[in-house]
């Protein structure tokens, strides 16, 4: 079933990315961590759909996204800049694989930030606090870092943030191989996966190396 939205507020969460607001429709369901279509209603977009990830829970009475823009794609996610509160928008959904399944080692890159984000705050609603589990964040630079004070703000959450192109204040520069990994990650942990497809190849193949069964791993593709 498709809704039909209005955008009520646009903030920016870094200098390309950007916190979007909706009230949600009441009839409108989806569980923590699944994607939903997004279509801009206007000239030239309006059948161009993209896959984005709630980052509000399905109780609550808005329904919010956190976009990062690619200007050089010249696409969806360029125009996601330009938009206004009164814009309007039709999602479609929701669908995707996503789901919380317990505590672990959540390990996000870039926008794949976004799952990750409901997932840990279905997590916390539920529990209280989110002992037991640890977010690896890895970005591009320090700058990158979506929610960075929200996110090391969740009670009981272990953080480790990492950068890949340059040395940042207070992050180190580290890849997400498996020296890195074995000090989140044990055989037996459940870990959650989600970033663009050659940083979830990558990683998938580390953990596979670090002896973590695939049904003890939560992945979906870049949203």
């Amino acid at each position: 079933m498709s809704h039909q939205l209005t955008l009520r507020e646009i903030h920016k969460a870094t200098h390309d990315t950007y916190h979007l607001i909706f009230d949600r429709p009441e009839d409108f369901t989806f569980e923590p961590g699944q994607a939903i279509e997004m279509k801009l209603l206007k000239d030239g977009w309006r059948d161009e759909g993209r896959p984005f990830t709630p980052v509000s829970l399905p109780g609550e009475v808005t329904l919010e996204f956190v976009i990062k823009s690619y200007p050089s794609h010249d696409g969806v996610t360029e125009q996601i800049a330009g938009l206004s509160a009164g814009d309007k928008v039709e999602i479609n959904g929701p669908f995707g694989d996503m789901r919380d399944r317990g505590p672990g080692v959540f390990i996000a890159g870039g926008a794949g930030i976004t799952p990750m984000i409901a997932l840990l705050r279905k997590r916390l609603r539920d529990e209280g606090n989110l002992s037991g589990s640890t977010l690896v964040f890895s970005n591009k630079t320090e700058a990158d870092i979506i929610w960075r004070d929200k996110l090391s703000a969740m009670p009981g959450l272990t953080v480790a943030y990492t950068v890949t192109e340059e040395k940042g204040e207070t992050v180190p520069q580290r890849h997400l191989n498996r020296d890195y990994l074995r000090q989140f990650i044990e055989p037996g942990m459940l870990c959650y996966l989600c970033g663009p497809p050659p940083m979830m190849d990558a990683v998938q193949a580390e953990l596979d190396a670090l002896g973590v069964d695939p049904g003890d791993l939560v992945a979906d593709d870049w949203t």
